[in-house]
């Protein structure tokens, strides 16, 4: 028998179940570097270099253990065609991976080792509270599928935040009404910065690389100090428990002009690429929640993104792959407008939040949500398209965690099969949010007409066209009872503006 073991970009973990009763004189490790992947959505140059820098790392780190390795360097094709000429060549007859984070790269892995008649052991990725068998018994019988029940059910069976009859720390499951608040008038005020990392030789070689190959790529290599090992991960993510972890809670909706990181943590990278597991960091959280004595709405706030809402949109994306990608609840059509990839639009709003991810490859989960998502849901954009942008353009982006938020949460396309309500706003939430609309030219509470706020009238446009889906949900229906007070004559108006701008998003 000869083995080999796979160890995809995104399973950059040295206790990896994969890599244990490994026998180094007949088994190797196979690690490859596919320009396919880089290409096949336009990725931003920074999650290139992201991975390209922690698969090296990890590959120096497993080669320091003696562990046989064979790791393939920029091959022009396919992970999937890559290791089919592997595993042909070696004449291996079984092949190790745990389970990919994207359902194509899945189906992929199967039906190549189909094929070729060899026995495929793919393993359950254990960076995760909940297997995918459980939530498939989770999800059984069940008429809706909502974050709130699923979370609980986690925070019982794992013992976190709840006192021994199992009941909530607090009283309550929830602190959102104490989270979540704006920035005072006058700004954030002084933020401890996140610990960023000056690149080594590794990672330096790896820039000059992405720049030469992928130049027509999206984004700038200019500001990449992102962690790429387990040690750099580990050191990030204690400076955010000792510095930013106390003040995350209440603002960590808020927006701000240069402020592109605020209290955030920024684990998701590393948490995505396996350099730790999130039971290291909702223990580290909990002993800091008792020895700093923290709000419990910070701490339960932030244990609830990752116990709760990475475990969910995990376990909703591969039960609904392959349907998930297709979705299109609205019909959606419009083409997405370039200055999705530029930032070089009007709109203040959208100037931040898309200038900073090509800066940086990285923006927090409302300006994902409520500025980038709220607008292509408004503008009617088709959601495969949007979905492509997301994957390419944030860092941190997987498509297990990637598909579920921006199609089934910001695009609605999934049509409230896990989510029960569309996630739309006026500039009314922008401007109170943060302080983009003070320098924009657009006017926030202007509906239409000269000046009018593109996200505002949109915004109406959408509930006249929507309001009986509206109006039959109780958790919306106060959305369009406002529509009320607007005259006939004035939302005739707002519907004429508004198909000028979807007619032109290109233009705003």
């Amino acid at each position: 028998m000869k083995k080999l073991v796979l160890i995809l970009g995104d399973q950059l973990d040295i206790n990896s179940p994969v890599l244990k009763n490994l026998n180094p004189q007949a088994d190797q490790v196979v690690m490859i570097e596919s320009a396919d992947e880089a290409q096949y959505v336009w990725s931003h140059k920074a999650k290139i270099a992201l991975f390209l820098s922690a698969m090296r790392h990890f590959a120096k780190e497993l080669e320091g253990l003696g562990i046989p390795l064979q790791y393939i360097k920029q091959s022009p094709k396919s992970i999937a065609d890559t290791l089919r000429e592997i595993l042909k060549k070696d004449n291996c007859t079984h092949l190790v991976c745990l389970e990919p984070g994207e359902y194509r790269l899945k189906c992929e892995i199967e039906t190549l080792t189909s094929e070729l008649g060899i026995e495929l052991e793919m393993q359950e990725d254990p960076h995760f509270y909940c297997s995918r068998h459980e939530f498939s018994n989770w999800v059984a019988g069940k008429k809706e599928l909502r974050l709130e029940y699923f979370y609980r059910l986690m925070r019982k069976t794992h013992n976190i935040l709840v006192d021994k009859e199992g009941n909530p720390e607090g009283g309550q499951w929830n602190f959102d009404r104490d989270n979540r608040k704006p920035f005072p008038k006058k700004g954030p005020g002084l933020i401890p910065p996140p610990e960023l990392f000056e690149p080594d030789a590794i990672t330096k070689a790896v820039l000059i690389e992405v720049e030469e190959r992928y130049s027509d790529h999206p984004g700038s290599l200019a500001h990449f100090q992102w962690p790429v090992t387990r040690q750099q991960a580990l050191q990030a993510f204690e400076g955010f428990v000792e510095h930013r972890l106390a003040t995350f809670g209440i603002y960590e909706d808020a927006m701000w002009t240069d402020t592109p990181f605020g209290w955030h943590s920024l684990l998701s990278s590393s948490l995505n690429l396996k350099l730790f597991n999130p039971r290291e960091v909702i223990n580290a959280v909990l002993l800091a929640w008792k020895k700093d004595d923290l709000e419990l709405a910070t701490v339960e706030g932030f244990i609830r993104q990752i116990l709760g809402w990475r475990e969910f949109v995990r376990g909703m994306y591969y039960l609904d792959m392959p349907q998930m990608a297709e979705d299109n609840f609205y019909d959606h059509r419009n083409p997405s407008p370039n200055w999705y990839w530029t930032g070089k639009t009007n709109m203040k709003c959208m100037q931040e939040a898309i200038g900073q991810t090509l800066q940086y490859g990285y923006a927090h989960h409302i300006q994902r949500l409520m500025v980038t998502g709220n607008f292509a849901l408004l503008a009617e954009i088709l959601p495969k398209e949007v979905c492509d942008w997301y994957l390419a353009i944030y860092i941190d982006a997987i498509e297990w965690v990637e598909l579920p938020n921006t199609a089934g949460m910001a695009l609605f396309a999934s049509g409230g099969r896990f989510t029960s309500k569309p996630y739309i706003a006026s500039g009314a939430y922008i401007k109170r949010m943060s302080n983009y609309c003070d320098s924009c030219q657009y006017k926030p509470d202007v509906r239409f007409g000269e000046g009018a706020c593109p996200m505002t009238n949109l915004y109406w446009s959408f509930l006249i066209k929507h309001r009986q889906q509206f109006e039959v949900s109780p958790r919306i229906r106060l959305m369009t009872a406002n529509l009320s007070r607007i005259s006939d004559a004035d939302q005739h108006e707002i519907q004429l503006h508004a198909k000028g701008l979807l007619k032109d998003l290109s233009s705003l």
